[in-house]
């Protein structure tokens, strides 16, 4: 018997054909003769194994035309994709609806839909086809699963337009000897949840699915509830959309649950923000899934944590990504799970055979089992925000950790980002990255951070927005600290005090001095109360009230309170303790103020040459009295050598501190300054402008600071075009 041709590529099978058998293809006017296979003859399928059912309101995303463009370029396609994503982003609806789209157009003989989960899995699928196509025998399925693949690449099969899909391949190694063969007419799509190297390559290559869009989101919501007489503003679906991280499966079931609890969006979002509302209270029952789902958001990246924890380094990956969902989803530094501290805690976590410890090489290997099983994105060449995690993956991972442990996670991840915040804030980026942490961590864990004590890291990133240029951030975060701590532990725990001193400290830097005054009296008054005259804070809250007196006019009164503080702390920390030096410090300052700029320079000389015995001639406090010490120079009437010592300073302060921190372009300012006064007036309008632009960068264009470079700049470039005018 002798078998038909192949149909035409682009036309449909024809009900009869057999594309088998011991034959010869007809070409023109001679056969080639193959005997691979002996089937009995029997009608073509068009489609083995079953497509998951096409999900309600299904959603076109631009993914599909990736697909349709790779898969379907003639002569440019690619003949393999793997559309790869985190759990719940759409891999199988995409690849359903492709596959859909093919068999509709008349593009495809052959479509087989294999479920890949496990290696069993692909082998029965490919037995199952080789059982009805070629007739193999069921009772060996890996001998039919084999001869089904060398079936798809026989010269009789040349012609044949087929489509293998591997629907959520768990692990590559599942497909090895197993990946179907290259062909002119067939296609392979893989959706998997796997990034490895080797899942593509020759005749492979990655399609990444992500989010919806917000417009792909808000559309989905309005058509799902519109299904079901619902009806909602968009404004309040996007919100809902992004609640969810715009994660499709998680707004499919959410949808659901909204629909059959009878709520609106308003107080679905309400309960889901409720932390004492798990996830999966707010989503529907396994038995209530919309669209034939197996699986709840809540549950769906279970599968792949416990086998990421398995792979090298064993016992790593789990405790790394408890952490890391503690912190900002939208970007965690590398440095803060790769630190020490944070080392430590993941070696004593670790469970499995890896138990006794870890190292950084092997938590960054664990980052990148996570990345490869889409749980994180890890990108190194992001330093601030190396690795992120999606909102919800986050949650259901908190929730998975026993409510006894909760708090001790809350506190460790606090420990870390502590112990990876630079004293010296060189890197504003790093700076801003370790607030936002900071930010998403107290967010949730609010209470764990509060008590038994009220964690560093809480006084750390306030004091990091001040030491930013955010002093009005850094006032409003110390005065919410307060009251969180009188919430927390009660109306007269001193650490409000602390708080309270810091809210006006910062509140005087952005512009409240008489309010940071007021304020502070009362800390000082209930310091001396609670703790004694000569207690560390007490001194403390003097110092700060005596500097503040100053700065609101009171030179003769910051004066008096200098010399009878400087001689306290004489009396009780010693001469060379930095608070008695930074006493001196300020005292020969406000004597600058009173009118006496060449004893300010003295003193400070003498500040200076101690400080540099005791701290080093480049230490940030060594640095400051460099700076005023320039700056009484030029008032005692020596521009010039104020101007050359002012370069100085910031070329050490470039080093230690770097170019964007603001006390670098303060003194940057001031070098402008005492140019100009030298009498380099367009010097100084050049430099002034490149600190304005500096600072509204950094700092913003209403800072203080910004507008009194913004009015320098002015004036100096008046005195340069008067210059100008002069000479000519």
């Amino acid at each position: 018997m002798t078998a038909p041709s192949p149909a035409p590529s682009g036309d449909p099978v024809r009900s009869g054909g057999v594309f088998s058998g011991p034959t010869a293809i007809q070409t023109g006017d001679h056969s080639v003769q193959h005997n691979h296979f002996h089937p009995v003859p029997r009608p073509m399928p068009r489609q083995i194994g079953v497509l998951p059912r096409r999900a309600d309101c299904y959603q076109y995303r631009a993914e599909i035309r990736v697909l349709e463009e790779a898969l379907d370029g003639g002569g440019t396609a690619v003949l393999g994709q793997v559309v790869t994503g985190m759990g719940g982003v759409g891999k199988t609806q995409l690849a359903a609806h492709y596959a859909r789209q093919a068999q509709a157009g008349g593009r495809l003989d052959l479509l087989v839909w294999i479920t890949a989960a496990t290696r069993t899995a692909v082998v029965d699928g490919y037995a199952r086809a080789a059982v009805q196509l070629l007739d193999q025998d069921p009772g060996d399925p890996e001998a039919a699963a084999q001869a089904f693949l060398a079936w798809l690449e026989a010269p009789v099969t040349a012609a044949l337009r087929w489509l293998v899909v591997l629907d959520d391949l768990a692990d590559l190694a599942d497909l090895r000897d197993l990946w179907p063969p290259e062909s002119p007419s067939g296609r392979i799509l893989v959706t998997t949840r796997r990034r490895d190297a080797a899942l593509v390559g020759s005749g492979r290559r990655p399609v990444a699915v992500g989010l919806f869009t917000v417009d792909e989101a808000v559309e989905y919501l309005g058509a799902v509830l519109a299904v079901h007489g619902h009806r909602a503003p968009a404004e309040d679906l996007a919100q809902l959309a992004e609640d969810l991280g715009r994660l499709p499966l998680a707004l499919s079931q959410a949808a659901a649950y909204l629909v059959d609890a009878g709520l609106d969006c308003r107080t679905y979002r309400r309960l889901l923000a409720d932390r004492a509302t798990a996830l999966a209270d707010a989503l529907p029952e396994p038995s209530s899934l919309p669209d034939d789902q197996r699986t709840t958001v809540a549950a769906a990246w279970s599968m792949s944590l416990e086998r990421a924890d398995a792979m090298r380094p064993q016992g790593l990956a789990r405790p790394v990504l408890q952490l890391a969902a503690m912190l900002d989803p939208n970007g965690i530094p590398g440095a803060v799970l790769t630190d020490d501290a944070a080392v430590a805690r993941f070696g004593a976590q670790r469970g499995g055979p890896g138990d006794g410890g870890a190292t950084a090489q092997e938590v960054v290997g664990s980052l990148r089992v996570l990345h490869r099983l889409s749980l994180i994105d890890h990108v190194p060449d992001h330093p601030h925000h190396t690795v992120r995690v999606h909102q919800l993956v986050q949650r259901s991972v908190r929730e998975e950790v026993p409510a006894r442990e909760r708090d001790s996670l809350a506190r460790a991840a606090a420990d870390v980002l502590v112990a990876a915040w630079p004293e010296i804030e060189r890197d504003t980026g790093l700076a801003a990255a370790l607030r936002a942490n900071t930010a998403a961590l107290a967010r949730h864990a609010a209470a764990a951070l509060g008590a038994p004590v009220t964690h560093p890291l809480l006084f750390r990133a306030g004091r990091s927005l001040g030491e930013s240029g955010q002093t009005g951030a850094a006032a409003a975060w110390f005065d919410r600290l307060a009251g969180d701590i009188a919430d927390t532990l009660g109306p007269d725990h001193p650490e409000i005090l602390t708080a309270r001193h810091d809210r006006a400290f910062w509140q005087a830097e952005s512009g409240d001095v008489q309010g940071a005054i007021d304020l502070l009296g009362e800390v000082l008054g209930e310091r001396t109360r609670r703790l004694g005259a000569d207690h560390i804070d007490t001194l403390t809250a003097r110092h700060n009230l005596a500097w503040w007196r100053g700065r609101a006019g009171d030179v003769d009164g910051a004066i008096a309170d200098f010399t009878a503080l400087m001689a306290d702390h004489l009396r009780t920390l010693g001469p060379d303790h930095h608070y008695t030096l930074t006493a001196r410090h300020n005292l020969a300052h406000w004597r600058g103020w009173a009118g006496d700029p060449a004893r300010a320079a003295a003193e400070l000389a003498e500040v200076l040459a101690d400080r540099v015995r005791l701290l080093g001639p480049e230490h940030v406090h060594t640095l400051t009295t460099r700076h005023n010490l320039a700056h009484w120079e030029g008032m005692a009437g020596d521009a010039a050598r104020a101007a050359a010592a002012f370069a100085d300073v910031l070329a050490m302060q470039t080093r230690v501190l770097g170019p964007d921190h603001p006390e670098t372009l303060t003194t940057r300012h001031s070098l402008a300054r005492w140019l100009g006064e030298s009498g380099e007036a367009a010097a100084a309008a050049a430099v002034f402008a490149e600190v304005l632009a500096d600072r509204e960068r950094v700092l913003g264009p209403d800072h203080p600071r910004t507008r009194v470079t913004r009015s320098s700049l002015a004036h100096w470039r008046r005195r340069a075009e008067e210059t100008t005018d002069r000479t000519q």
